[in-house]
Formats: C-alpha cells, structure tokens, sequence
C-alpha cells in the first residue's frame, strides 16, 4: 500500500520568489505540486499550508502550533515533511524533538539553498529525501538536507551559501542517500517510548550568553532582574568560565540560589563540553550550573525553554538535564570519562 504523507509549507527560501525588497516566501505547495510528485515516487502527497514566513520570523508559538497539529494528524498519515527557511531550521528541529517524544511516525524537515522555481537549486533533491525518509516508518524528527537524514536535536546549520549547509553534530546521520539508495542506520534512531503524547508547553524566558574574554559578570544579576527564568552560557572550550579577577563563579552561585537555572555548554561545535577537567568547570559545578554535554547549541536552548514549560522546581529540572530525552545528549560517554 502507498505511503500517505502529509507536506506541512511553513516557508523559507524553498518556496520564496523575488520582491521588492529581495526573496521572500511567496509559493504555496499548489504551485509546487508538480515539482513534488515528481520526486515523491509512489507516496501519496497531501498538502498543507501553515504559514508563508522567512525563518528568522518563526517563533516559539510557531514552534508548538505546528507540534500540535502534527499530533492531531499523525493517525491519518503514514509520515509529515515540513518545508522550513534554513536559517532557524534546527531550532525548530529541536524543539519538536522534545515536543513530538517518542512519536511513531517519521516528521522530517527540510528546505534549500536556493528556490524551487530555479532550475539549479537543490530544492528538488532535498524533498525526495525528506519524502523518502518520511515514508521510511521510522519514528522520530528529522532534518534531510544534501541527501543526508539527520536526527532533528543534532542538526545544526554550518554553511551560510554551500549546499551541504547542514551538520550532525556529535552523532552520526540516521541515513544517507548514495547509488545504494537509501540506507538508514537504525542503531542511530530515536529509541521508542511506551506511549505518545505531545506536550508542547515552553517559557521562552530564557537568555544566551556567549561567553568573551573580558565579560563583566555583574550583567548577570541585571539579566535575571529582567525575569529570565533561566541562561544558558556558550563558555570557553570544555566550559572555562572566569573565577580571578572578574569572579564569574560567585555570581553564578548567587543566581542559582535564586533558583535562576544556568545551564553551561561550550562555544566548540564539536566534541561538547566537560566541567569536571579543570578547575574552573569544577567551580561552577559546585556553585549548581547545569552542562549541556555534548548538545548543540539549538537542542541546549530548546531544551531549557521546553523543560522549564514542564516544571518549576529545580530539582526535576536538574533531572530533566541529567536525561537523554530523545537522543540529544550521550550523558552516559561524558560520565565515563570522568569516571
């Protein structure tokens, strides 16, 4: 029997044509319905819009809109796409990773570098392996771009014009499309959870803070005054933070005995954070921080925002962030090497 699978357009460059002040969204998946049977096989297409948006106006709301209309759809569609901007793709990847936990159909997104209206884009190709991998049966969120499948909480964008705009990082591709076709390594899927059950509550009170040489950590408390309800800090390397001089650490401590929640990962794109190695990841320990590990920088934020939606007391918070939820964090790797 065909697949049915349901394209969610939210917008973004895919589907965007020039205006008078440069390329904005402007096709809906009518107008491209002929350019998506074309690479969709034997899937039966169904078609939806959500919205017509660059990405940089997609926001949280947005984020849990779609999750609930994927929940309300999931039953009549074997797999979702969603055609998404770039440019805050992995964000919403994340997020939906931790709303849509444990879900048994495939929702893929994807997008292009270039609009489905030009003959040389990759538009084309970045659909068939969205509807391919969304035909798949395997369960969980996913990113397809450049003829890669990404798990959603791992893909983060790393090219601003290239094709191959998008990386895993931290973890290995769930499938890749080469003259073997599709092949989809299942040890790098999601595992499945008893039952599902959207939960798409969030707090988008949270603030990033990239960390520089010569910060002033008495903006810290200015931060939490303004009602943030939680930071999360791109520190140096392994997760360094200043304690000499400019006491990071003693202003840390004071926001989280205010139940401020401070959450610490690193500015490296790969390989992740470990605040046990030095002394000054040991400090911030002490002082209650949380670490990020070896997440992304989109799946670290997302998560605070859908945790924190979840629970206010800093203990199941702390839980939350000492959980692989849905494949986001190897906690495990880290605490065998500090062992």
């Amino acid at each position: 029997m065909a697949k049915r699978i349901l394209i969610i357009n939210t917008g973004g460059t895919l589907s965007s044509v020039a205006k008078e002040h440069g390329l904005s969204p402007g096709i809906t998946t009518a107008e491209m319905a002929e350019e998506l049977h074309i690479v969709s096989g034997d899937t039966l297409l169904r078609t939806e819009e959500f919205s017509s948006l660059d990405s940089a106006n997609i926001f949280p709301e947005d984020w849990s809109a779609l999750a609930e209309r994927i929940a309300e759809v999931r039953g009549a569609c074997d797999g979702v796409v969603i055609l998404h901007g770039t440019d805050t793709l992995a964000y919403t990847a994340s997020m939906l990773s931790f709303m849509l936990q444990g879900i048994r159909i495939p929702v893929v997104v994807t997008g292009s570098q270039l609009s489905i209206t030009e003959t040389v884009a990759d538009a084309m190709e970045n659909c068939r392996c969205a509807i391919h991998m969304a035909a798949s049966g395997c369960g969980g969120v996913f990113v397809a771009f450049n003829r890669k499948v990404m798990l959603g909480c791992r893909a983060s964008k790393v090219r601003t014009v290239s094709f191959d705009a998008f990386d895993s990082i931290n973890y290995p591709n769930v499938a890749q499309i080469s003259s073997l076709g599709m092949r989809i390594r299942r040890e790098a899927l999601p595992g499945r959870k008893d039952i599902f059950r959207a939960r798409t509550q969030y707090s988008d009170n949270v603030f990033l803070l990239k960390l520089w040489p010569g910060f002033d950590p008495s903006l810290l408390p200015a931060i939490a005054d303004r009602g943030y309800r939680a930071i999360y800090i791109e520190a140096f390397g392994l997760g360094g933070m200043p304690y000499l001089g400019r006491d990071m650490i003693a202003q840390l401590q004071e926001l989280t005995e205010r139940g401020i929640t401070v959450l610490v990962g690193t500015q490296c794109r790969y390989e992740g954070s470990n605040l046990s190695v030095y002394e000054t990841g040991r400090r911030a320990l002490e002082a209650g921080v949380l670490q990020a590990y070896d997440m992304t920088s989109e799946a670290a934020l997302t998560k605070l925002m859908w945790v924190l939606g979840q629970t206010d007391d800093p203990a199941e918070i702390r839980e939350y962030f000492s959980l692989n939820l849905c494949g986001e964090v190897t906690i495990g790797e880290w605490e065998n090497k500090e062992a």
